[in-house]
């Protein structure tokens, strides 16, 4: 039984509600998929429902411009993925192929992802829109006991959003996700205050998940390394990329 209800979780209103389906050749028709890409959709997505328009007349929220882009709906879209779709590859579709800003859920056995990307102008082609940086994603799993879902499914609820425009609210939405990724490392699950706070919090988690990647690489190598000066110098630089992690971690 599926432990996340995205209409529930989000406190939409009743008119924001779509609940339509979309064929999964429109994935095919816009986001330019490559040969591959194309198989990949064929092969791992099942089904694609539009859940919710959220637009000024369905929500009561302004819409948002400036000269880098124009939020008039954000789009709460579900896609159900079969065991073997590349959950990261598919979302990232399903988000350049849709022109306004997406609040994705993609189902796939137990595990839910939840996955947001802002969207601006195309610089290279007039009308078209393009991801505005990394597409921000985490994995819930279908554990009700997991100490923080409860608190991230409360802290989703649209009246808990900021709602001066669809920016805001999009943005706190993503600053919502970062808390709980921050919260898997520091314990603390802690909405940022601000738009500073929100941005430095996502400069330190990627921060974070570099070293700790490169940590992982380093001590690998350095479990195989045999001779004594090699080692002895990959262990000092693994002290050194730790304590840059710990720092890291103190700013999440």
């Amino acid at each position: 039984m599926k432990q996340f209800d995205p209409i529930e979780a989000l406190a939409l209103p009743a008119g924001a509600l779509v609940d339509r389906r979309v064929p999964k050749t429109l994935l095919i028709e816009n986001s330019d998929p490559t040969t591959a890409d194309k198989r990949r959709i064929r092969d791992g997505v099942e089904k694609i429902r539009w859940l919710a328009a959220l637009k000024p007349t369905t929500v009561g929220v302004a819409a948002y411009r400036d000269s880098v882009r124009e939020y008039l709906e954000i789009a709460v879209l579900e896609v159900t993925l079969r065991s073997i779709a590349q959950t990261g590859r598919l979302t990232g579709l399903v988000h350049r192929s849709v022109p306004y800003p997406v609040f994705l859920i993609a189902w796939k056995g137990d595990t839910t992802a939840i996955s947001l990307a802002h969207k601006r102008w195309s610089q290279g082609e007039v009308g078209k829109t393009v991801l505005d940086g990394d597409v921000l994603s985490t994995r819930l799993g279908d554990n009700p006991t997991d100490k923080f879902a409860s608190i991230f499914h409360k802290a989703l609820a649209m009246n808990r959003q900021p709602t001066s425009t669809l920016h805001a609210l999009y943005q706190g939405w993503i600053d919502t996700v970062q808390a709980l990724l921050a919260a898997r490392v520091t314990g603390n699950f802690v909405i940022p205050g601000s738009p500073k706070e929100a941005k430095d919090r996502a400069t330190a988690y990627q921060e974070y998940g570099r070293l700790e990647s490169r940590i992982l690489q380093l001590s690998t190598a350095a479990g195989k390394e045999k001779q004594i000066a090699r080692l002895a110098d990959m262990n000092l630089k693994l002290k050194c990329l730790r304590a840059d992690r710990d720092a890291a971690r103190t700013r999440l």
